[in-house]
């Protein structure tokens, strides 16, 4: 895992998209997103979620412990399994609404680098939760970033394009949101 290209793409891909999309569209391994990004960020917004948990309930038992593994997990499952629902669904929209082919690998690697600014919200909010209203607004730069990305790496026709970033942008967005909700429904109610 190299860090110092995962802060190298994702600072590319929140301060000049287009020019980001460009260097991903030349990767020819469609599964390094994998291993090269997706999973460290998961890996960090859930590192943050711990400590940002242990830094508002303290270290005073047990219990502080086990809220903030269980917050840490519940990101952690919410983003995984909504990388990975959102990338489903995109590509099922893709077919079925935009005429273009079945390729699961290609739009899990638009997914993976589009859920960008999800994952440094959730990195921010981990430790500044005060910040939900500000994060709430600053996650509609999610659909300028799958514009770009929808058009170089994608390369959905004009037509389409609209159509296909608003969809894809609302579900990288929320599929993780509700992913995270049952997973905490699902916590409290088996406690």
């Amino acid at each position: 895992m190299n860090y110092k290209e995962l802060l190298n793409i994702t600072l590319r891909l929140i301060s000049s998209p287009a020019q980001a999309w460009e260097e991903i569209r030349l990767e020819e391994d469609r599964r390094k997103v994998f291993t090269a990004f997706v999973y460290p960020m998961i890996g960090l917004c859930g590192l943050s979620v711990f400590i940002g948990s242990l830094i508002v309930l303290g270290w005073s038992g047990p219990q502080s412990f086990q809220y903030a593994m269980t917050k840490c997990c519940a990101v952690a499952v919410a983003l995984f399994g909504g990388y990975f629902l959102a990338a489903y669904l995109i590509n099922q929209a893709a077919v079925r609404f935009c005429g273009m082919g079945d390729n699961l690998s290609l739009v899990q690697q638009f997914s993976g680098y589009a859920m960008v600014v999800v994952f440094l919200l959730r990195m921010v909010l981990g430790i500044l939760p005060d910040f939900q209203i500000i994060a709430m607004l600053l996650q509609f730069y999610t659909v300028y970033v799958a514009w770009e990305g929808s058009a170089r790496l994608l390369q959905v026709s004009d037509a389409n394009r609209l159509r296909f970033t608003l969809t894809a942008s609302v579900l990288l967005i929320v599929c993780p949101m509700l992913i995270e909700w049952i997973f905490n429904r699902l916590t409290i109610m088996l406690n």
